[in-house]
């Protein structure tokens, strides 16, 4: 099964969203849509592992958040996604200054690693935000300015996008 076995690295600023979203996958396709309760994993069960099972065989995905381990730098990922809070502005900075410098200086030795970018809490978005709202078109351009390979964005509270993205 180690054969099949992906390695995917969540990075991002604390409370923007990645346990959540993570949770929420969790419980199944089922309950990817509409608003449900969501019950929240826990740091120290990572990673968080789903098997899944396809005509093409059998995948084991190990997620990483990084508030888990402590040593996160020295997880080999398949496969990096980027996360930021479409609701604080300062944590769309925060990936394009900090977390991206992250990424390219520990996984410098393996720059063929997909990296993506997922804005989370789609649901807070608001035109009322004083430091002006984050519209997908500027965040899909910071994506673009990063070399990432995807962008996306969805509502682990409200279910909204989930499914595209699943």
């Amino acid at each position: 099964m180690d054969d099949n076995t992906i390695t995917i690295l969540f990075l991002g600023d604390e409370g923007c969203g990645k346990s959540t979203f993570l949770s929420r996958i969790s419980q199944g396709r089922q309950n990817l849509e509409g608003s449900v309760p969501i019950r929240l994993l826990r740091d120290l069960n990572q990673p968080f592992v789903f098997d899944i099972r396809s005509r093409r065989g059998q995948f084991r995905f190990e997620f990483y958040d990084t508030s888990s381990p402590e040593s996160w730098r020295l997880i080999q990922p398949d496969l990096v996604v980027v996360c930021f809070d479409i609701s604080q502005r300062l944590s769309l900075i925060n990936m394009q200054r900090v977390w991206i410098k992250e990424v390219r200086t520990t996984f410098r030795s393996n720059d063929t690693t997909p990296l993506l970018v997922l804005g989370l809490k789609r649901d807070l978005r608001s035109e009322d935000d004083p430091n002006g709202i984050i519209y997908p078109q500027e965040a899909y351009q910071v994506a673009q300015e990063m070399r990432a390979d995807k962008y996306m964005e969805c509502s682990a509270v409200t279910g909204e996008l989930l499914v595209e993205h699943h």
